[in-house]
């Protein structure tokens, strides 16, 4: 699955892909690198972030939907909301999933949606809300406060009539979670698996994978080994992403197909498509 965030705050493009013209260009750009899904998103939720309201996540996102299927792009797309009347609209406009950060907890109203429009939906967890997730206490026993969260979800779900095999779970990596647990969760997918759907994971560029490089790095120094970064970690720098954060990112796309994990969410579609299909061959 190939990211497009049309927001001018994400934490990884920065706007880049915020007016129309450069997100429709990286849009049919992630199909021809070889995305099987492009997730299109209009609100960050980022750490910290603040919400916006429906009709400026409309006026970002319905326009890019539009744009891409009369250019011709062939592969479903994904909308990244947990607001009903953006993921009706979007569905409307070309969507065929909806990809809801919030399990079906914040909008009683978009399972319905879902169920009315047969669309697929991705249910993910999150602890608490964007603007404070990272500020929450952690949990002790993350990979079960995850599944129980999870199953939660999926029974709003099936309550509201959304089909099993429209379904697709995700832990939420990154969202409420310390970068230790994020470790943990990729390890512990398979029993998030045992639910009985789809896993996806999404674990691209993000500041577990940051950390867990700047402490190698701090040790490697302190141990007297020499360290030299191409691109310093502790600096943003997302038009020219570091290669170690690419490398990292790609670790833990193999580490996730290989923990259990069937759709990864990447920004580098190209740099990952080489990860996914050699980890793939070594599930036979």
């Amino acid at each position: 699955m190939g990211i497009l965030n049309v927001t001018p705050d994400s934490f990884s493009e920065q706007g880049r892909y915020f007016d129309r013209k450069s997100a429709n260009a990286r849009g049919l750009e992630i199909e021809r690198e070889g995305a099987d899904l492009l997730d299109i998103g209009g609100e960050s939720t980022r750490p910290g972030a603040l919400p916006i309201d429906a009709e400026e996540e409309l006026d970002r996102t319905i326009p890019v939907i539009e744009s891409l299927r009369k250019k011709g792009l062939r592969i479903p797309i994904s909308i990244d909301t947990y607001k009903a009347r953006v993921a009706e609209r979007a569905l409307q406009a070309g969507a065929e999933i909806v990809n809801d950060v919030s399990g079906l907890r914040y909008d009683a109203s978009l399972a319905a949606v879902v169920q009315q429009c047969r669309a697929g939906i991705v249910l993910m967890h999150l602890r608490g809300a964007p603007r404070t997730m990272q500020g929450l206490p952690p949990v002790r026993d993350i990979v079960s406060a995850v599944r129980r969260g999870l199953a939660a979800s999926l029974r709003r779900a099936l309550r509201a009539g959304i089909g099993k095999r429209q379904i697709v779970l995700d832990p939420g990596i990154g969202f409420g979670k310390t970068a230790a647990q994020n470790f943990e969760m990729i390890n512990g997918l398979r029993r998030f698996a045992s639910l009985g759907y789809p896993i996806l994971v999404g674990p691209s560029r993000k500041s577990f994978i940051r950390a867990a490089l700047v402490r190698a790095a701090t040790h490697s120094a302190s141990s007297g080994q020499a360290v030299r970064e191409r691109a310093p970690l502790g600096k943003r720098n997302f038009h020219s992403v570091p290669e170690e954060l690419l490398f990292g990112t790609a670790a833990a796309v193999a580490a996730a197909i290989l923990n259990g994990a069937h759709i990864v969410r990447v920004h580098d579609v190209r740099a990952m498509l080489a990860t996914v299909r050699i980890a793939d061959r070594f599930l036979g």
